[in-house]
């Protein structure tokens, strides 16, 4: 009976760690903006825009943020004419990077699954 109880709190831990992580990289736009940030590294508003397909520049400014704010990414505001701002995955978010790279393995297969391409 124990043994069931450690397992079940385990359990919960782990499901509250999955918790805590969705919580953060909710809605439809975070996982893809990281995603672009682990491909190409460095990335303009303007290039990251261009890069996701149907995100308004409001909700990228938003997500940004957010993304900025929970340390997953770094804002830089380059001395330019006029001023540059590029975006970069810190070293925290960057550990996101095998997590994208099998959510990428994973839905190539699924689409072939299901669509056959």
């Amino acid at each position: 009976m124990a043994k069931l109880k450690f397992a079940n709190e385990e359990c919960k831990k782990h499901i509250m760690a999955v918790h805590d992580a969705m919580d953060l990289l909710n809605g439809k736009w975070k996982i893809s903006i990281i995603g672009v940030l682990c491909y190409h590294g460095k990335r303009r508003f303007s290039d990251i825009l261009g890069d996701i397909n149907g995100i308004s520049n409001k909700m990228l400014s938003k997500e940004l943020k957010d993304l900025e704010m929970n340390q997953l990414v770094k804002r830089m505001v380059l001395d330019t004419q006029p001023v540059t701002v590029e975006y970069t995955l810190t070293e925290y978010g960057r550990e996101l990077k095998t997590v994208i790279n099998h959510l990428s393995d994973w839905g190539t297969k699924h689409r072939i699954k299901i669509i056959g391409k």
